[in-house]
């Protein structure tokens, strides 16, 4: 395999799957994100090639140019991994740039991850359906501004939908969405949660309502979990008894 696109996962490293630690292992060029775990950048050879292509607020990448860069490298026939975090294929641009490998006719591979929009909630205590509160789950981007436009997310329509609502990368635009949602008719007292930096040591879980949620004073990353389930806290007990 040339180009390995592999999710990091949530950012707990030891949610790697196995098959993206073993394309890790012989890679000659890692391209990876900024939210990664970056203790996976270990488990990459000696001498491999680690290029940081994370679009921080002020300094970014554009996509054109990571795309062109895993094709240089494919075409070159070096074996790459491209880490990114979560899923590749869940709001991680990796659908284009499978597009771009295939429209070159490099090889590829996607390695799934474990998506923060579950993860998160999770190791918040927060199962995403649950029997008798939610029956179903969507995942939204909080970050398309006009509904209409092509992909744009509908609120009124998940509003009216019901079960639960896990927007990423929401917090920005977090009192348009709560407004959004109330206004298309789901009720203010609807439980909230927002999860920081989920399954990492830096977790942090702020618990509210949607009424509640525009004063949520938490930073991205950020996941932002809405409906009946946001209520539960199901973490294991505090003390012995985790496999470590």
């Amino acid at each position: 395999m040339t180009v390995a696109l592999v999710g990091a996962g949530p950012g707990d490293p030891g949610l790697l799957t196995v098959r993206g630690a073993k394309l890790l292992g012989r890679a000659e060029v890692v391209v990876y994100d900024r939210l990664i775990a970056y203790e996976l950048l270990d488990l990459a050879p000696p001498g491999a090639e680690l290029v940081d292509v994370g679009k921080a607020p002020g300094a970014p990448v554009h996509q054109v140019e990571i795309n062109a860069l895993l094709v240089g490298h494919g075409r070159a026939g070096r074996r790459v991994v491209r880490l990114k975090g979560g899923d590749p294929f869940v709001f991680g641009r990796g659908g284009e740039e499978a597009e771009a490998l295939r429209q070159a006719g490099v090889e590829f591979e996607v390695v799934p991850g474990v998506s923060s929009a579950f993860a998160a909630p999770a190791a918040a205590g927060i199962p995403v359906t649950h029997r008798g509160l939610a029956t179903s789950v969507s995942v939204v981007t909080g970050t398309v501004g006009d509904p209409s436009a092509p992909g744009g997310v509908d609120w009124h329509s998940l509003a009216r939908a019901g079960g639960t609502i896990v927007v990423l990368m929401g917090m920005s635009e977090r009192a348009r969405i709560a407004e959004a949602l109330i206004g298309a008719g789901r009720d203010v007292a609807t439980p909230v949660a927002v999860v920081h930096w989920g399954t990492t040591p830096h977790q942090q879980v702020a618990r509210t309502t949607l009424g509640g949620l525009a004063s949520v004073d938490l930073p991205a990353p950020s996941t932002i979990v809405i409906g009946a389930v946001a209520g539960l806290d199901l973490r294991p007990p505090p003390g012995p008894g985790q496999l470590g």
